[in-house]
């Protein structure tokens, strides 16, 4: 919920009011359908198998560095020894993050959710294709858009307004007041592509970006252009992280593996009492195997 602030029906006045106070400086589905033209991967786990088809023309460099980590052909530095090693990278790794209801997260050397391969890429995202391009940033009954997750004053100020200032050329309170009109348009006109460029994010045109549903296999990250080798799989649709997490592809069989994994138990940081090992992460180039098989064997 947003603060009563946002909720009140004379909400255009207390905008004006809210930027002033606040100012100090100190989507239609669309999925590739499966296909052996794209890659497969097998993630084997000790809970059983998922096998993932991976979009290489929606996310191709996303997809070309989880395949070369996967089967061990991309250099990166193992967080033990400091130095540049060059092997399977998810072989033995856990699912550190499980939140029931939500997504299963995996691919982090340390554990806990602050390893990585040592670098960072960019995000594969178009907001246009994701319809970000149409939805207002702001209500101004309601607020804040939810997707754009701003919770306080404080969020506001730092995540959208600071950014609006700056690139108006504001330096000072007597400027701020003088384009106030300004910033009121700003924020009036805004959609959430536009808040979340704001915020940081940079979008291609050209890609043919898909949203976060579920079973998609998506980058996990620590803001924009944060991508290293962690990736979370979805238990149910999350359209309020489409245009912040590349989506990379999707399970096509063994989702009811990610559905056992995402109900273990759990300690307070979301983390499995019982590791959920992964195994590896092979490109597979086998026949599938039928869905009624993969229950049974999942069921064991």
């Amino acid at each position: 919920m947003f603060p009563k602030i946002f909720q009140k029906p004379f909400f255009p006045l207390l905008l004006t009011v809210f930027l002033i106070q606040t100012f100090a400086f100190s989507l239609e589905k669309t999925k590739p359908s499966p296909t052996t033209h794209n890659p497969v991967v097998l993630i084997k786990t000790n809970m059983g198998d998922i096998y993932v088809e991976l979009y290489p023309k929606i996310a191709p460099m996303t997809v070309k560095n989880f395949i070369e980590l996967a089967e061990g052909k991309k250099e990166f530095i193992d967080p033990k020894t400091g130095k540049k090693v060059k092997r399977p990278f998810y072989d033995g790794l856990i699912f550190h993050r499980v939140i029931k209801n939500f997504m299963i997260q995996g691919g982090c050397p340390k554990g806990d959710g602050t390893g990585g391969p040592g670098y960072f890429f960019a995000d594969e995202i178009n907001a246009n294709a994701l319809g970000l391009d149409k939805i207002k940033a702001f209500d101004m009954k309601k607020g804040p858009h939810p997707y754009l997750g701003i919770r306080s004053r404080e969020e506001f100020r730092q995540r959208l307004l600071l950014p609006v200032c700056y690139k108006l050329g504001i330096h000072n309170q007597e400027e701020f007041q003088k384009k106030l009109p300004q910033i009121k348009a700003i924020f009036e006109k805004m959609t959430l592509k536009t808040a979340l460029e704001y915020m940081g994010y940079r979008f291609n045109p050209k890609l043919k970006s898909i949203p976060a549903k579920r079973g998609c296999i998506a980058m996990a990250n620590a803001g924009p252009n944060t991508n290293g080798s962690q990736f979370f799989i979805n238990v149910v649709d999350t359209p309020h992280l489409n245009g912040k997490h590349t989506v990379f592809g999707k399970v096509i069989r063994g989702m009811e593996v990610v559905d056992k994994i995402s109900n273990v138990k759990v300690n307070a940081n979301a983390r499995p009492l019982k590791n959920v090992v992964i195994l590896s992460i092979r490109l597979y180039k086998g026949k599938l195997p039928s869905q009624s098989s993969q229950k049974k064997k999942s069921s064991k």
